[in-house]
């Protein structure tokens, strides 16, 4: 339970130390006008949390339990990983979406190495990250530069986690315990 929550825990706390500095340095007034701008960020974020959270459930109905091993799993080799970086890139959103389903290809069957690719192409390689804000930016001469050394990247990410010995299963996941791998209509 501690371990579930120690994040909170410490977020929790240095909230409460920061609100409390605000409070002796600038007074109740800034700590009324910090916890204002708090709930307007609230209300903007909200909706992106939602939706992630809806989506991953979603999806979690509908692709069942080894769906996908096929196609990401621990034999599908280098087109594994070819597959997972090409969703990683066109997976839009932020990390409330992309987290949530790396764990519903998990629980589909695709391996870690298919999740490293996919996550590493959604942060470094996403099609969106690349329209909204490097070619408007950086320029379509830097954009393309630096699409084309990220490329590999993915690959080769995925590569060296099917290699390295540490086990991790979907079931590990704090935000798939007590969830169950098959549609409740469908358990046994």
């Amino acid at each position: 339970m501690l371990r579930r929550n120690a994040t909170f825990l410490v977020i929790s706390a240095l909230t409460l130390a920061s609100a409390l500095a605000v409070w002796w340095l600038r007074g109740w007034a800034a700590v009324q006008h910090a916890l204002g701008a708090t709930w307007d960020l609230i209300l903007t974020v909200l909706p992106s949390i939602l939706g992630g959270l809806l989506l991953s459930a979603a999806l979690r109905q509908l692709v069942p339990p080894g769906a996908l091993a096929r196609w990401m799993g621990a034999e599908s080799g280098l087109r594994g990983l070819l597959v997972a970086t090409a969703a990683g890139m066109a997976m839009p959103g932020g990390p409330v979406a992309a987290f949530p389903v790396v764990l519903v290809l998990a629980q589909a069957g695709a391996d870690r190495g298919a999740l490293i690719a996919f996550v590493l192409a959604w942060s470094l390689n996403g099609f969106q990250r690349i329209v909204v804000w490097e070619l408007p930016i950086l320029g379509h001469d830097f954009a393309l530069l630096r699409l084309l050394c990220g490329l590999p990247l993915p690959i080769l990410a995925g590569l060296i986690a099917r290699w390295l010995p540490i086990r991790w299963s979907p079931a590990d996941a704090p935000g798939m315990q007590g969830v169950a791998t098959t549609r409740p209509d469908r358990a046994a």
